[in-house]
């Protein structure tokens, strides 16, 4: 039987190991396409020290978006011990690392809410809280988008396959977000809950919100908070490059993005999010590709930042 199971793992393992190498050819190829289409040093050129007031108002966006997360998480952990916002601080910090610097099999979500969940023996309740707070945050964004769509719509022709993309996204998310909150109603194979005994727990976890109807509204508004700083830092990396986008046209086109690149065939969106960015920045509205891959380029300072604060989390935790 440990033999079958070794097997079953080293096969998982494999496969997993031809994902991530599948994923990071699309990254690296999007990124070889792109700037074989244009040329690095145009880009390069709409980079100057002028930028300087715009980044810096990012990294403290970036840092407040870490804080809400925190503050989100501790207010849907309504179970188990009192756990200190510091606490909840550095885990999101150390999720980021996890995300942005790693190609793990995991997401830098589950990786923090499972350490998370092990040091304080609350595994079931961290995974079901990180879990719905993703959730709220799509919710959040896809509400967003359809609040400024229309306003988007009388500035520019923007293909309809987008809005149904968005529209397909929503009522999944839809979907899921009532399939957590009664979990505990849905059967489950007894092979599987004999396999994952995780299952159950995770279910009852999730079930739990539907009695804490404050929690849920407030880390709903956390989520609103969380999306419209996520927007700012977006409009404030085109400012840094002379661009003075509509914000209606920036919501919608920024929510696409994000969608798309969260389809799992590279990276972290890594090389689909530029391609994402010029297709519809340039295609659309007619920005030069050089100066909307030099804007979406410096996005990628914040996440560094954030990044940067898992490592000194890493390493101030060595266990």
């Amino acid at each position: 039987m440990l033999f079958l199971q070794s097997m079953a793992t080293d096969k998982t393992g494999k496969k997993l190991f031809v994902k991530r190498i599948i994923q990071l050819l699309v990254s690296i190829g999007g990124f070889a396409y792109i700037f074989y289409k244009i040329p690095l040093s145009e880009v390069i050129d709409n980079w100057n020290i002028s930028m300087t007031p715009w980044i810096l108002a990012m990294l403290v966006a970036a840092t407040l978006v870490m804080a809400i997360q925190a503050n989100r998480w501790k207010g849907l952990s309504v179970q188990g011990p009192k756990i200190p916002f510091k606490t909840y601080y550095a885990y999101t910090a150390m999720g980021y690392f996890f995300n942005n610097l790693l190609p793990t099999g995991f997401g830098g979500d589950a990786v923090k809410s499972l350490a998370f969940g092990k040091k304080f023996n609350q595994t079931s309740q961290s995974v079901s809280a990180v879990l719905l707070a993703r959730i709220q945050g799509l919710l959040a964004m896809f509400l967003c988008f359809f609040l400024a769509l229309p306003f988007a719509l009388n500035q520019a022709e923007i293909p309809i396959a987008y809005t149904i993309t968005m529209t397909v996204a929503l009522l999944a998310c839809m979907v899921i977000v009532v399939l957590c909150l009664f979990s505990d109603k849905i059967p489950v194979p007894h092979f599987l809950t004999d396999r994952l005994a995780f299952i159950p727990k995770l279910q009852n976890s999730l079930s739990i919100y539907r009695k804490h109807k404050k929690q849920i509204l407030l880390s709903s508004l956390d989520s609103l908070w969380l999306q419209l700083l996520t927007l700012f830092i977006a409009y404030a990396y085109f400012r840094a490059v002379g661009v003075d986008i509509d914000i209606s046209i920036l919501v919608v086109f920024t929510s696409i993005t994000t969608v798309i690149s969260m389809v799992p065939i590279s990276l972290n969106g890594i090389g689909v999010r530029e391609g994402t960015q010029v297709a519809l920045f340039t295609g659309i509205l007619g920005i030069p590709a050089s100066v909307v891959l030099s804007a979406g380029l410096l996005g990628y300072i914040p996440l560094l930042f954030q990044a940067a604060q898992g490592a000194v989390v890493l390493l101030a935790r060595k266990k």
